[in-house]
């Protein structure tokens, strides 16, 4: 490797590295305010689908022809990383609600938190991770162009024991609140390409700082019942992640991708599009049942950048023996 690609491969990993130390920070940080004054978010509940919106854009934003190419060099990998993520992760929030005894309200919300795709810090954790960043991110292409189609039926079949489920207005809304956004992105990177190259290091930044208000509205929202759910949801979204992150490597290596693909697993079902799910709670079923995608949006990637952590110091500590 060059002295030049060093520099830019090291360059590009604290870039990674402050974006996922910062990113959990932040959305901590607005909690904090919704909680502090949910009187003066109350009204912006209506705004979460579109800064949602905004999210996917930036997302689609970032999405390049190579992207799409990788999920045809390798349909297997991606098939097998697209149904792990769309059967770990349901399968595991309703258990946990079932075991934990949740509320209906909060049993939804954390079923429908892993019914979304997978989340938009998973490929920069995977890249931390020294893991196949390209299978990440083809994972999360399809698992997010898939949502419309997979998300609502699941949550359908899954939390509709615990509150009524409208799975054909819930396709609806993220055809408009993730799809359209996602492909209008790409559109515009297709057609100005080299402007939006110019901009691309701050996308990361925009987005978070989107999830961090919508972390805040929600947390407004539900902020009189947050005293007495706190512990038994983060309990829930501890349990959640823990476990998605370790059936998804789990799976990698029963079907033996090799180690980086089983680490972008790992990320590609343990990570969720937490900002989906609280778009989706908040509007179909209560603020409450979107405190899980709330916490879930902290917690998700503070222990995705210590697993990461871990997994690149086992690759460092046996490339030197």
């Amino acid at each position: 490797m060059t002295t030049d690609a060093v520099t830019e491969s090291s360059g590009t990993d604290r870039a990674a590295r402050r974006a996922v130390t910062v990113f959990p920070v932040l959305v901590l940080l607005a909690g904090a305010v919704g909680l502090a004054v949910p009187d003066a978010l109350a009204g912006w509940k209506t705004n979460v689908p579109y800064l949602l919106g905004v999210v996917m854009f930036c997302m689609g934003l970032t999405m390049s022809v190579a992207d799409f190419q990788g999920v045809a060099k390798r349909p297997w990998a991606v098939a097998l990383g697209l149904v792990a993520h769309y059967v770990i992760m349901p399968g595991l929030g309703w258990l946990i609600a079932h075991a934990l005894d949740l509320s209906p309200q909060l049993a939804a919300g954390v079923i429908l938190v892993g019914c979304a795709p997978s989340g938009t810090a998973s490929n920069v954790v995977a890249y931390l991770a020294r893991g196949d960043v390209a299978l990440s991110v083809s994972v999360a292409t399809v698992s997010t162009l898939v949502a419309p189609l997979v998300t609502p039926p699941l949550t359908l079949l899954l939390a509709g024991e615990y509150l009524p489920v409208e799975a054909g207005a819930m396709v609806t809304d993220i055809l408009k609140t993730v799809l359209l956004p996602v492909l209008g992105g790409l559109v515009v990177r297709l057609l100005l390409g080299r402007y939006v190259n110019r901009v691309l290091g701050l996308l990361p930044w925009l987005s978070a700082a989107t999830v961090a208000v919508i972390v805040a509205v929600v947390v407004a929202g539900s902020a009189a019942a947050i005293k007495s759910a706190a512990l038994v949801v983060f309990a829930a979204v501890v349990l959640h992640n823990g476990l998605g992150l370790a059936l998804g490597y789990g799976a990698g290596r029963v079907a033996r991708l090799g180690e980086p693909a089983s680490r972008a697993m790992a990320f590609e079902v343990g990570m969720q599009n937490s900002g989906l799910a609280a778009s989706l709670a908040t509007a179909h079923f209560s603020p409450l049942a979107a405190l899980p995608a709330a916490v879930f949006s902290v917690w998700h990637n503070i222990s995705g950048a210590v697993v990461a952590a871990w997994m690149s110091h086992r690759t460092r500590r046996a490339e030197r023996v």
